[in-house]
């Protein structure tokens, strides 16, 4: 009979990412990123006949996407999700557009504060994710986890982790079949409010990779947004 490890490692990778704490911690005492936490949580998980790798991302321009480009190169993963937290929304956030600008409205990790810069130089505006968010929605609505559909991953380097990978994504080698996006989550409630309890977070994100692993087209129905 085939070890544990033996077993795992032929099957297709999906990549999870979260960043580590930065300057919006709310009002714990602690440094804390949900999203790290949540994807952590996952790491070593299968779910719809692939395995989950979890990693960390530094909250820092140019940083982050460096790493985000050797994970790639590393896991081959057949689908990518990345994970961020986002402060002030009280659900699961399934981001529909990364846009190509860095503008940030505090540092980042690094002390690094661009303005009106461009993520990658001579890249499109715009990407979509290529996750089916409105099967995901439906999925995560219908098991009663709260969710919506965003249309703005902001201009920090959550953004700026979106656009890389899409860009990245869209133009490199052997990623044709990757599909990828990314989602934001709210506040643990040692942060503050609006907030979601780990555990609730981290069964929603384990339903929006199954909804995406299963779903190769996605619905046109309960795509609700954010203004």
């Amino acid at each position: 009979m085939p070890s544990s490890s033996t077993s795992t490692a032929s099957l297709p990778r999906v990549l999870l990412t979260g960043f580590d704490p930065f300057g919006d911690t709310g009002h714990s005492s602690q440094p804390l990123n949900p999203s790290w936490l949540a994807v952590k949580a996952l790491h070593g998980k299968r779910i719809g006949g692939h395995l989950v790798v979890a990693a960390q991302l530094p909250t820092v321009f140019q940083a982050s996407m460096a790493e985000l480009t050797r994970l790639l190169q590393l896991h081959k993963p057949a689908l990518v999700v990345c994970v961020g937290q986002a402060g002030g929304r009280g659900a699961i956030s399934l981001e529909r557009v990364a846009i190509n600008v860095n503008d940030a409205r505090i540092p980042d990790n690094a002390g690094a504060q661009p303005v009106d810069t461009p993520v990658v130089a001579g890249g499109p505006a715009a990407y979509f994710s290529s996750l089916p968010i409105k099967a995901m929605l439906q999925a995560l609505q219908g098991a009663g986890v709260t969710a919506e559909v965003s249309q703005t991953a902001g201009t920090f380097v959550c953004n700026h982790v979106f656009y890389a990978l899409m860009h990245a994504l869209a133009t490199k080698r052997g990623f044709k079949r990757t599909r990828g996006g990314f989602i934001h989550v709210p506040y643990l409630p040692e942060q503050g409010a609006p907030s979601m309890p780990l555990d609730e977070i981290v069964r929603g994100l384990r339903l929006a990779v199954a909804t995406a692993l299963a779903t190769p087209r996605d619905t046109t129905k309960g795509a609700g947004a954010v203004s």
